[in-house]
């Protein structure tokens, strides 16, 4: 009889933990879940974007101001890149 109850008991504590367990997990997710301050990736795709277009900005800005190639190894590997005849 005691037997019995024991494997019970040790059933009943590893159901108990268990249903702990996953209510702390429920618990976590819930959390995760609520929070805003997690970073989207349309945050950081339109971060980049800004960036990119700042800085275009900036070199045509510069272009403007001293009239000539700012940055000439570039220039040309562009020139290079739309005057390519395909041989």
């Amino acid at each position: 009889m005691n037997f019995l109850k024991s494997i019970v008991n040790k059933i009943k504590n590893g159901v108990r933990t268990i249903v702990e367990k996953v209510e702390s997990v429920i618990v976590r997710t819930q959390v995760v879940l609520a929070s805003s301050t997690a970073e989207n990736y349309v945050d950081s795709g339109l971060k980049i974007l800004i960036a990119v277009v700042i800085g275009a900005l900036l070199l045509t800005g510069l272009y403007k101001l001293f009239n000539t190639t700012i940055m000439p190894t570039v220039t040309s590997k562009v020139t290079e890149l739309f005057n390519y005849s395909g041989t």
